[in-house]
């Protein structure tokens, strides 16, 4: 699942097998279970650090570092999407500023490529400050949102109409 996601495959194994284990693994038996050189596994280890989804842990009696993944759905959605807005869309919304001010009032590039890449912008601009409003909503409010799915849109007017009420 993982690699249709953009995830290194070695990286997505060592996430589910410490998702799916019941105790803190240490480097080694990350190894062993899933056939991986040690500096696949500390490479996979790092990133999953990174994104803030797996934690270093201690194990009373063992002086190796061991691992735990976190196993809050939810939580792991949210941590997963905060950094992936910060290394992808963040850069991104920052490259299409800059470029717009860049092309603004240039005679020499097409009036529809000016007009196109400062629709982008304003469109993830747009993005990125409804993902940092809804990410400040409680959790209990966002499973709620999600659970309602479509119907979330009766709320919303459109096209003349109003809400229906409840």
């Amino acid at each position: 699942m993982g690699t249709h996601w953009g995830v290194n495959r070695s990286v997505s194994q060592i996430h589910a097998l410490l998702y799916l284990s019941d105790r803190p693994l240490n480097a080694e038996e990350i190894c062993e279970t899933l056939g991986l050189a040690r500096s696949n596994v500390s490479t996979g280890l790092k990133e999953l650090q990174g994104y803030a989804i797996v934690k270093r842990t201690h194990v009373i009696g063992d002086r190796r570092d061991h691992f735990t993944a976190e196993t809050d759905l939810w939580d792991m959605l949210m941590k997963i999407a905060v950094e992936r807005k910060k290394r992808e869309i963040d850069p991104t919304i920052a490259v299409l500023a800059e470029l717009s001010d860049k092309l603004q009032g240039r005679k020499d590039v097409p009036a529809h490529i000016r007009e196109r890449i400062g629709r982008m912008h304003q469109f993830l601009g747009t993005l990125g400050g409804w993902y940092d409003d809804v990410r400040r909503l409680p959790k209990s409010t966002l499973v709620s949102l999600m659970k309602m799915g479509g119907k979330v849109a009766r709320f919303i007017p459109s096209r003349g109409t109003k809400p229906t009420k409840h």
